[in-house]
């Protein structure tokens, strides 16, 4: 049932040319940007690559993460606030189906299109660097594994995270805009992150990148049974006005 749910859901976020633009773009957008800034780097330098290359390559695959966690939000807040406002949400609840797989189906919606766009534009992304630093380096710098981390465990826990919190923003506003500015704010703790370790407390190491991982896995699963008790039909029905 929730695969029902998630496919009619990701039949109706295709036709709102407003999230599938932003979902898509912004990510190739930012690839562009990102690889521009590594050409620059490479050019700049009489060495081909500056010396903190390191960093800097890790930096931009960090930025996927924070994408993670900000593209979700958008259609996580229309998936339950936007069909409060088209008073299409109340047909579905309707149903014998259960809360738990309501809220999975549309979650799983919110979750495909987002990671799928990010994952072909950070292996865009790697392609193109490993192309730029080939003669620097001689040798592919990705993947490796703090990429893989990266894009495969930490951005998708982001985007459960940015999922999780649109639900409860949806429970408490009653308008996309405003759940959509509340789900926004995810991208705050992973940019602070970000500065901790352009700042040189916090490093972009295995280790370091398992300890952020596990963080943000415990934030998820206390914000899921927050959102799963929040996510109540009797209560969406009556008092979602």
């Amino acid at each position: 049932m929730p695969w029902i749910i998630a496919r009619k859901e990701l039949k109706v976020i295709i036709r709102k040319k407003s999230i599938i633009i932003y979902t898509i773009l912004f990510p190739i957008l930012a690839t562009v940007l990102f690889i521009l800034i590594v050409n620059n780097d490479i050019a700049s330098s009489s060495t081909g690559i500056s010396s903190n290359a390191s960093l800097g390559l890790e930096s931009l695959i960090y930025f996927y993460v924070v994408m993670g966690a900000v593209l979700p939000s958008s259609i996580a807040s229309y998936s339950i606030v936007g069909e409060k406002v088209e008073k299409s949400l109340e047909p579905l609840l309707a149903t014998p189906t259960t809360d738990s797989e309501i809220l999975l189906g549309k979650s799983l919606a919110a979750f495909i299109l987002p990671m799928l766009s990010i994952w072909v534009a950070a292996s865009i992304f790697m392609a193109a660097t490993d192309t730029l630093t080939i003669n620097s380096f001689s040798y592919y710098y990705f993947p490796n594994l703090n990429s893989g981390i990266m894009l495969f465990l930490l951005a998708p826990l982001a985007a459960i995270m940015s999922i999780e919190v649109g639900v409860l923003a949806s429970s408490r506003v009653n308008d996309v805009r405003g759940a959509n500015q509340i789900g926004g704010l995810m991208w705050i703790p992973f940019i602070a992150i970000f500065i901790g370790a352009v700042d040189g407390y916090i490093s972009f190491k295995v280790s370091m990148l398992l300890i952020i991982l596990v963080i943000v896995l415990i934030f998820d699963i206390v914000l899921y049974f927050v959102s799963k008790s929040t996510f109540n039909r009797e209560e969406i029905l009556t008092k979602w006005k």
